[in-house]
């Protein structure tokens, strides 16, 4: 599958920031990296998380050499 050759790993961190208005968000990562998400990556299917919520993700490529945050778990 495609996808699978797009994998980059698997990271933990917290929700940094999240804007309920454009549904964009930035995990904190546990090694201090800050990555991107949108609200249709959470795992759960709601389309809205708190601030502050410890979540596991899937990293993937973006554009522009950036990386975004997929399938985001609530833990």
């Amino acid at each position: 599958m495609r996808s699978s050759l797009l994998f980059m790993g698997n990271g933990r961190g917290v929700v940094a920031e999240f804007s309920n208005l454009t549904g964009l968000g930035i995990i904190a990562a546990s090694d201090g990296s800050e990555i991107a998400f949108h609200c249709i990556q959470i795992a759960d299917g709601s389309r809205f998380i708190d601030v502050g919520t410890p979540v596991g993700f899937s990293v993937f490529p973006a554009m522009k050499g950036r990386v975004e945050a997929m399938k985001v778990e609530k833990l």
